[in-house]
């Protein structure tokens, strides 16, 4: 007897309940059995519902994308390729790869069974979705790293003092390597002779950067389709930057820099090349002449007057002009006694002591630290400069104006002998705006090995300052002398505008 239909469902659910309560072979049960499909047909018209059901959520994929707008699908673009790099760095670092932010997850959430679907086959379609997410495992991080730790290496300290970190450049040139091919052989000396001090004091190198450039010019050649005074100009400033890179220029030697290249814009282009050049260099020899060697000259005379016999001089550090004031007025017969207050680390008052005895002077030497008590017996100061502001403040070698307050607290008269060609158009108020800084390893004893100070870089929160110049006020100035007459400090502009022709 054939079997009913009623028994027929029967035995189709208690099969289906059977593969229920089977156990899961290696935690996934196969399709056929968890879904209860029993025949071929059964698993046709299912997989078409599916496939209606993707294309329908496809359609409505495309037509929500058409909704979105320009910004909703870049940051959904940004998503996507987050979730990309994600896998990308999960596969390098050996790990299982986890499909995490791409669009898959939220389309099988949000997936709907179609309409055509059977309502068991919406059951069997809920349970496949319940294995296969309990069935992926999530990655499990190892405790060992595998990136590589990161070595941070200790952090050099600034030596450099904060408030004058803008006078900080780079450091000084010690040798040629670097150089431009353009930079003249007589220049090149020049720098390391200056930066080593051979040539020391503002007047001696600025006489030396001078006949350095008559050098550069004598053997200057003008490239075809140029003029001289366009080109030699710009040849002249590829020799400024040599120097500069070796020390600052002083003010002296940028006042004749500037000077020589309107003497070179000067030149008419329709001048021969080798007049123009014998023009150049006649002017440079004219210019130290009149400028420095005469001006030494006047100075040197009207500073001799104002000694008298029985003076004793003070003066710090050393001073060509000072120099040839008191070998002059030792050679005219006046009888006098000579202070040298000298300090580092340069010591330029023991060549100017040793020459003056040398001279028949009778010399007293004494370090910075002994002003107090040696400026007791001092009658006048004479002072060099390295530049005079349009203020009249001096700028000097550093310690200058701590030799100038203590003169004027003891009513000693002080003389600044000063060319017209170091005059400055600043208005300087103090020596933090612009100075010269020198390494700090010349503050250190390079002899004493033992000195605490030999590993100074290594001590933390340690930092040496060796300024070169300083500052001293107007008041503290009785006088400047100058190749125009005596005048107070107050007239340092107007000698500038004669100086200059402005």
């Amino acid at each position: 007897m054939a079997p009913t239909a009623d028994a027929k469902g029967a035995s189709t659910l208690a099969n289906h309940s059977e593969s229920e309560k089977k156990p899961l072979k290696n935690g996934v049960v196969t399709e056929e059995k968890s879904l209860g499909i029993g025949n071929a047909s059964e698993a046709k018209r299912y997989s078409k519902s599916v496939d209606k059901s993707e294309q329908k959520e496809k359609k409505d994929e495309s037509s929500k994308d058409e909704k979105l707008s320009g910004k909703e699908k870049k940051e959904r673009s940004k998503a996507e390729k987050a979730a990309r790099r994600a896998k990308e760095k999960q596969g390098q670092q050996g790990q299982p790869v986890v499909n995490l932010g791409t669009s898959e997850q939220p389309e099988q959430k949000n997936r709907r069974p179609s309409a055509t679907a059977t309502p068991t086959s919406k059951v069997q379609h809920d349970r496949v979705n319940a294995v296969t997410s309990s069935s992926q495992k999530l990655p499990i991080r190892s405790t060992q790293s595998h990136v590589s730790p990161i070595v941070e290496e200790a952090k050099k300290e600034n030596k450099n003092v904060a408030l004058l970190d803008h006078l900080y450049g780079l450091p000084r040139r010690t040798t040629l390597a670097g150089a431009g091919k353009d930079v003249h052989p007589a220049v090149l000396a020049l720098g390391l002779q200056m930066r080593n001090y051979v040539i020391c004091g503002s007047n001696a190198r600025c006489v030396a950067t001078m006949l350095a450039f008559k050098k550069v010019i004598e053997s200057y050649v003008t490239p075809p389709q140029n003029s001289l005074p366009r080109h030699l100009t710009t040849h002249l400033s590829s020799q400024i930057e040599y120097l500069v890179s070796c020390r600052p220029l002083s003010v002296s030697m940028g006042n004749s820099i500037r000077w020589l290249k309107v003497q070179i814009s000067a030149v008419d282009v329709s001048t021969q090349e080798a007049t123009a050049k014998s023009d150049l260099c006649r002017s440079i020899d004219n210019y130290i002449q009149e400028k420095i060697t005469l001006a030494d000259q006047v100075i040197a005379r009207k500073a001799i007057e104002r000694i008298e016999d029985g003076d004793v001089i003070l003066t710090f550090a050393k001073s060509s002009i000072i120099q040839q004031t008191l070998i002059g007025a030792h050679q005219q017969g006046k009888r006098f006694r000579l202070i040298v207050v000298d300090s580092r680390p340069l010591f330029e008052g023991q060549n100017l002591a040793r020459a003056l005895s040398d001279n028949g002077i009778d010399v007293q030497y004494s370090l910075i630290h002994g002003l107090s008590h040696v400026i007791k017996d001092a009658t006048k100061v004479y002072l060099g400069a390295h530049g005079m502001m349009n203020t009249g403040n001096l700028f000097s070698r550093l310690g200058t104006a701590l030799v100038a307050m203590m003169a004027k607290t003891a009513n000693i008269p002080v003389l600044v002998c000063c060319e017209s060609v170091k005059f400055a158009d600043r208005s300087d108020l103090d020596s933090f705006v612009h100075n010269e800084i020198a390494p700090p390893e010349e503050m250190i004893l390079q002899d004493n090995s033992a000195s605490p100070l030999s590993k100074w870089e290594e001590i933390p929160n340690l930092q040496i300052l060796n300024l070169m110049y300083d500052l001293t006020p107007a008041e503290y100035i009785s006088m400047v002398i100058t190749e125009y007459g005596p005048i107070p400090p107050s007239s340092v502009p107007v000698i500038q505008r004669l100086s200059t022709g402005t």
